[in-house]
């Protein structure tokens, strides 16, 4: 014998990042405490709880519905798989999951009488309890740091003067040079014209 039983419950976060979690290894294994290993393909073979979970993606809708096979190691061998299937509906308080567990066999009564709340239910509310505080934290954070960043405004009237600059030994050593050789030239064409004028004029001799 087989039976099906079906749990709500509701879970403070956006349908999609409850999606993208439970079919996320990383945060499948945090949001449980046991190792998994998920997959977001529609046929993908999954795990959790360190194996002792098996199963595969049967349909995938994002953000609305997750349907997997769902077997445990204690499964008999001649217990077909049972069938998981979530549906997450957006509410005021965060997203109502409604999960319905099928084809359970009737020997293994513990998922429907708190196994799913003790194992799954309350551990993700933490865990996204702690996600949306740890966001609102970076948030408040974020501000304060774009303040301090922010420059000190200058005072008005007062503009940095732009710094000299400082050329090579080189570049200073040839421009010393040419800066003598000019002033030899003028120093040197103001000796000419002033020897000019020391010179007596040629006349063309003396009227009687």
């Amino acid at each position: 014998m087989a039976y099906t039983f079906t749990l709500t419950t509701t879970i403070p976060a956006v349908p999609q990042d409850i999606y993208e979690a439970w079919l996320d290894s990383i945060a499948h294994s945090a949001m449980t405490g046991g190792e998994a290993s998920m997959s977001s393909e529609v046929g993908g073979e999954v795990s959790a709880w360190d194996g002792y979970i098996s199963g595969r993606n049967l349909e995938l809708i994002p953000g609305e519905r997750i349907v997997q096979s769902w077997r445990t190691s204690e499964f008999g061998e001649d217990d077909e798989d049972s069938i998981v299937t979530i549906v997450l509906q957006e509410t005021d308080g965060g997203t109502l999951l409604t999960l319905q567990h099928s084809n359970v066999p009737d020997a293994h009564r513990s998922y429907e009488e708190g196994g799913w709340e003790s194992n799954y239910f309350e551990p993700m509310m933490a865990y996204f309890v702690q996600r949306r505080r740890a966001v609102g934290e970076n948030e408040e954070r974020a501000p304060r740091k774009a303040a301090a960043r922010k420059p000190t405004p200058r005072r008005a009237g007062k503009r940095a003067r732009p710094r000299a600059k400082t050329l090579p030994a080189k570049a200073k050593k040839k421009a010393k040079g040419k800066a003598k050789k000019k002033v030899n030239t003028i120093r040197a064409a103001a000796s000419t014209r002033k020897q000019a004028r020391r010179r007596p004029k040629s006349g063309r001799g003396k009227r009687r």
